[in-house]
């Protein structure tokens, strides 16, 4: 009886805040690169312990990837900052969708 009552314990309690918080970190990015604030991206990521190249496909901010999202919004040194930390073949796939010249430029010399 015991172990049904804390099996319906952590299901209800402790499940729901997990994907909150997954939900809120994912927020909290796409913000930052909104915002064009690559220092608290920096300090954000290290305080939860995230890798940009390991989290990079499982989120998306307004229905992009993070690169193309810095991208559209010209923040430069958010770009710049994920373009340093991605691997030269996630750089290179999405080389083709990028509008803005200067990320582009990083890209290119990035792929070099």
């Amino acid at each position: 009886m015991k172990f049904l009552l804390c099996v319906l314990f952590l299901y209800l309690f402790v499940v729901p805040f997990d994907t909150l918080a997954a939900d809120n970190a994912a927020q909290n990015i796409c913000q930052y690169i909104a915002a064009d604030d690559r220092n608290r991206l920096r300090s954000f990521l290290k305080t939860k312990r995230l890798k940009i190249r390991k989290i990079f496909d499982d989120i998306s901010c307004n229905g992009q990837n993070l690169l193309l999202f810095a991208d559209g919004r010209s923040s430069l040194a958010t770009a710049g900052f994920l373009i340093s930390k991605l691997p030269k073949g996630k750089v290179k796939k999405n080389l083709a969708s990028m509008t803005s010249a200067d990320v582009l430029a990083m890209a290119k010399k990035r792929i070099e």
